[in-house]
């Protein structure tokens, strides 16, 4: 190689460790908002139902800060960059869509859609080629939905709250039809899909212990 090509080569090699550097930091700052989010979310194990909103209100707040952490790396990236370093941040992204998509689902029952956890996260659409929501970290932070759900309907009975695995049975049950129906060539992304029949079958045996037991009030009205 000649002089300036070497020049040229060690100049782009100093301009990825830069940005390599500036990406990692923001992230770090991502990671400390999704463990703050996750220590207030796992107060819903022990939160009484009437409690809940309150408890929701203090989350609220650091997940809308993200969409600062989302803008400043979407800053970052160089155009048409986006699959060069995504991989930093998938995880980070993959937390904070569990905790949107947890937030509102106790707060209104219902899921989130990819397009309205993108824009909770402030991910602008024209960042596309640098910063993006992408359908496997969407699916991710889905499956992790599930997954605390099968754990709070356990919790649910034990605070005296019977009705709520009959209604998270109900959501899983929906949101496995919809994962049943996908074609998952993503390896990781499949295995964990497979994770949700257990999911599944643990949310029906606490709604069938608490049908058995009449504790549920549709169970008692039946009576």
């Amino acid at each position: 190689m000649d002089a300036g090509n070497l020049e040229k080569i060690n100049s782009l090699l100093d301009a990825d460790v830069e940005t390599k550097e500036r990406i990692k930091d923001q992230v770090t700052e991502f990671d400390k908002k999704t463990r703050t989010l996750a220590g207030i979310l796992n107060r819903i194990h022990s939160t009484q139902f009437e409690e809940m909103p309150a408890l929701l209100d203090t989350a609220r707040p650091v997940l809308a800060s993200c969409r600062d952490t989302t803008a400043s790396i979407a800053d970052i990236i160089p155009p048409n960059q986006f699959w060069k370093w995504k991989d930093m941040w998938s995880n980070s992204l993959r937390n904070a869509v569990f905790s949107a998509t947890l937030i509102e689902y106790l707060q209104s029952g219902g899921l989130l859609s990819l397009e309205q956890v993108a824009e909770l996260l402030g991910i602008n659409p024209s960042w596309q080629d640098r910063f993006a929501l992408v359908v496997e970290d969407y699916l991710h932070g889905i499956i992790s939905l599930v997954n605390e759900l099968s754990r709070l309907a356990v919790n649910s009975v034990t605070l005296g709250n019977f009705d709520q695995p009959i209604k998270i049975s109900l959501f899983v049950k929906d949101v496995f039809a919809g994962f049943s129906m996908l074609n998952l060539k993503n390896d990781l992304l499949r295995r964990r899909y497979d994770s949700l029949k257990y999911d599944l079958k643990k949310i029906e045996e606490v709604v069938y212990d608490v049908s058995l037991r009449r504790l549920a009030p549709s169970s008692k009205q039946a009576s």
